[in-house]
This record gives structure tokens, C-alpha cells and sequence, in this order.
């Protein structure tokens, strides 16, 4: 059972770190073209913890911006558990069913991030950057989903 446990922990673990770091690289990208600070939309999302003035914040900060990037990684690690377990759950698993889970998984948190859940758990981000990117966000999460998705048949 050991032996399965540190196997699923290794995937959740590959999931999160390449969704959460594609979609911070999209936040800080997309946060330098519209807002002129990289750090604004990964600063909105300490939220959770700082309120609104987190949400007002452009520069780098140990407070906002790695307390920001902490909540994404973690909130980040939730949706990557659903993914896996969706994963899990498929008899004969392909490539094909690792992008459409993921894309089904980033659909789902984004429809749950910005519409579903209450204002103070929101991601935050949405409120310093356009819906076009925000789009981008939730892709490249699933992207990196997918990746994961990929990378876990490679190695079968």
C-alpha cells in the first residue's frame, strides 16, 4: 500500500508544480501588460489572508507576493487532486484522456473560482487582469494538468 500512496503523492505533486507554475508564469505576464507590475494579480490573491489591501498591492512583497504564491500552490494542489483522482478512476487511461480530464478539471475550477464561491475565496487575480486573461490563466493551469496527465503514461 506504501509503495501506492508515495506513487500518488509523486503525481499530485508533478500536477501541482506544473499547473501552479504555469499559471503563476501566465499571472505574472499577463499582470506586467495590464497592470505594469508582475507581482499585482500574485498579490491579489493573498486576499485570503490581507483582505482588500492585498488587492491594491503592485510590488514585490514577502507579505502579499509569497503569501500569494503559497495560496496558489496550495488552492492549486485541491484542483490537481481532483484531476488525479479522475485519473485514477479511468480503466484504460490514454493521452487523449489526459488532456480532456484536464481540460474538464480547469473548466470546472475556473467555473468554481469565479463564479461559485464566496467573494473572500476567490482566486483575487480576477480583479486586476481582463477576462481574455484570466482565459489564459485557466489554460495554462490546464495545460500543466495535462502535461502531468502525459508524463504519468510516459513513465508507465
Amino acid at each position: 500500500m506504501k509503495p501506492l500512496l508515495s506513487h500518488l503523492a509523486g503525481r499530485l505533486l508533478v500536477s501541482d508544480l506544473l499547473s501552479s507554475s504555469l499559471s503563476a508564469a501566465v499571472l505574472a505576464w499577463r499582470g506586467r501588460a495590464e497592470t505594469g507590475s508582475a507581482a499585482a494579480p500574485v498579490n491579489a490573491i493573498s486576499h485570503w489572508l490581507w483582505a482588500r489591501k492585498a488587492l491594491r498591492q503592485d510590488g514585490v512583497s514577502a507579505r502579499y507576493t509569497l503569501a500569494g504564491t503559497a495560496v496558489h500552490f496550495a488552492a492549486a494542489l485541491l484542483w490537481c487532486g481532483f484531476y488525479e483522482r479522475l485519473r485514477a478512476r479511468r480503466g484504460a487511461a490514454t493521452p487523449a484522456h489526459a488532456v480532456a480530464d484536464a481540460v474538464a478539471v480547469s473548466a470546472v475550477a475556473a467555473v468554481v473560482d469565479l463564479a461559485c464561491v464566496p467573494e473572500r475565496l476567490t482566486p483575487g487575480f480576477e480583479r486586476r487582469l481582463s477576462n481574455r486573461s484570466l482565459v489564459m490563466v485557466y489554460t495554462a493551469f490546464g495545460a500543466g494538468l495535462a502535461l502531468a496527465g502525459l508524463a504519468a503514461l510516459r513513465r508507465r
